[in-house]
């Protein structure tokens, strides 16, 4: 369905308005795309490989970021990146399809040699399968990390999966070294925030996650000696602000702020954890004090999605469940819960911080930047944008959402997350480099796009698109596009047209 988005102090902005929705003798509105059906999770970590993850290290890469590249070797190397990933997903797929034949003959000649005893047949048979899986598995690991996971993957729940980067709850040997790096980097007394955004732009491990991001929004301070007086005093700050503020949010000029958080809070994702009553009275919390202590934007719809990612991160510092979502928060000691609200409000303010023009009346700031995305894909795939304007397909009309929810409402949870790892390692990552990765996004529905001839069916498409499936693998070939992109258009005299 099409959703508006309108803030709550101030009279909303509706970017459908501009245009007429459905037109006269259009179809009526059919049935968003069809999802792939849900696989096992050893077929998805079989088929998953980070485009970035082709080497044994990330040093070399490192250190030619740091060099002053021109654009030429730039798109070049990019190009490469991606021409690679596509031959090895290639070499995958045709692995697979040979160990299924080899499994099938195997079956056929198993059963003709043992058909009278069914139990030998079965046992056999169940060895092989058990067999052929796991070299499908080991081929796609020492694709990526020349090293097999030390245990079993676990099957794939349903509407959730893994927050890591890694795929698999026991470290390869590639992640045990990332891991270490980490640590290493995080131990000494005063922490290279530098060398920690080289090292997080390719994803942060689940174990360091925390504190890095709490380092990266310049919530703690680099020296290790000042972090626990640091924390302690923020934290005790934020409750002192809620002491202040929150017993007014029922007062005649607040009650429209706070009523348009109630009913937003239950429409965010994840669906489990939305739910649970203590997570709710936290969000309201936060965005009500966010809102007040920020009266130049107060509270716009949108804004509560941002407040997700960072909570689900930092209830990972105190449990070990991979499956965040089902966890009931209210087992946490309230001292705990203390700890995670506090520190989701402030960085969810710094985050906030860098792109407020975005929630400001009439948000200028969004509509500006989903003006910059069309000049950018004009040139970038000219074909796909002179589609959209011959079917009157306006790109505030699908875009004002990724700018507003930063792709939130268009991936998984755990894809945003991933996401935010390179924002947060990026200059202006929530602002200038998510440009580009919403650039990236548009072009890769290119063959979709263009299949569709209808004003209604191109807008239905490009609000819910097919993405429930995605996730690590996904997430680095759009960033490696978009961050191609960046170094071909970011400086060019032309990019945008005055």
């Amino acid at each position: 369905s099409i959703q508006h988005v309108y803030g709550a102090q101030h009279p909303p902005f509706d970017p459908l308005l501009h245009g007429t929705l459905i037109k006269p003798g259009s179809k009526p509105p059919t049935t968003p795309v069809k999802l792939k059906k849900v696989s096992t999770f050893q077929e998805f970590e079989s088929k998953t490989s980070d485009a970035w993850d082709l080497g044994d290290d990330d040093d070399e890469l490192l250190a030619i970021a740091a060099e002053n590249l021109n654009t030429e070797v730039v798109m070049e190397t990019a190009h490469k990146v991606i021409q690679n990933h596509s031959k090895l997903q290639e070499q995958h797929k045709f692995q697979e399809e040979h160990l299924q034949e080899e499994k099938q003959l195997e079956s056929a000649e198993l059963t003709s040699i043992a058909c009278g005893d069914n139990r030998l047949v079965k046992s056999v048979s169940e060895g092989h399968t058990s067999s052929s899986s796991d070299n499908a598995s080991e081929n796609s690991s020492m694709q990526r990390s020349q090293s097999l996971p030390q245990a079993s993957t676990p099957p794939l729940v349903s509407g959730m999966a893994d927050y890591n980067t890694s795929v698999t709850p026991a470290l390869t040997e590639r992640e045990a070294s990332r891991l270490d790096k980490f640590k290493q980097l995080l131990a000494g007394p005063n922490t290279d925030l530098e060398e920690l955004r080289k090292l997080s732009w390719s994803g942060i491990p689940k174990r360091v996650r925390p504190i890095a991001w709490k380092l990266l929004s310049g919530y703690l301070p680099a020296n290790v000696d000042r972090r626990d007086s640091t924390l302690k005093r923020k934290r005790k700050e934020y409750f002192a602000f809620v002491e202040q503020y929150y017993d007014s949010r029922n007062d005649e000029n607040h009650q429209d702020t706070y009523r348009q958080i109630h009913i937003d809070i239950p429409r965010m994702s994840p669906e489990v954890l939305r739910l649970q009553p203590k997570v709710t009275e936290i969000f309201e919390r936060i965005l009500f004090i966010w809102a007040i202590r920020h009266p130049a934007s107060g509270y716009v719809q949108g804004i509560n999605d941002l407040v997700t990612p960072f909570f689900v991160v930092f209830v990972c510092e105190y449990i070990e469940e991979e499956e965040v979502e089902n966890f009931d928060v209210s087992s946490l000691p309230e001292e705990v819960l203390q700890n995670i609200e506090a520190d989701s409000y402030w960085c969810m303010s710094k985050l906030l911080d860098g792109i407020q023009d975005n929630y400001t009346f009439a948000q200028p700031g969004i509509q500006k930047k989903v003006k910059m995305l069309e000049e950018l894909v004009s040139r970038i795939d000219e074909q796909v944008h002179r589609h959209l304007d011959q079917h009157e397909v306006k790109y505030l009309q699908f875009a004002f959402r990724w700018m507003n929810n930063l792709l939130m409402r268009e991936v998984p949870l755990r894809c945003t997350i991933r996401l935010w790892d390179t924002y947060q390692s990026e200059p202006e990552g929530f602002s200038h480099f998510h440009l580009y990765v919403c650039a990236a996004f548009l072009v890769r529905w290119r063959k979709e796009i263009l299949e569709e001839k209808d004003f209604q069916e191109l807008l239905i498409f490009l609000q819910n698109l097919p993405t429930v499936h995605w996730g690590n693998e996904e997430i680095s070939v759009l960033l490696a596009e978009a961050y191609r992109l960046k170094f071909a258009f970011a400086d060019a005299p032309n990019h945008y047209k005055k």
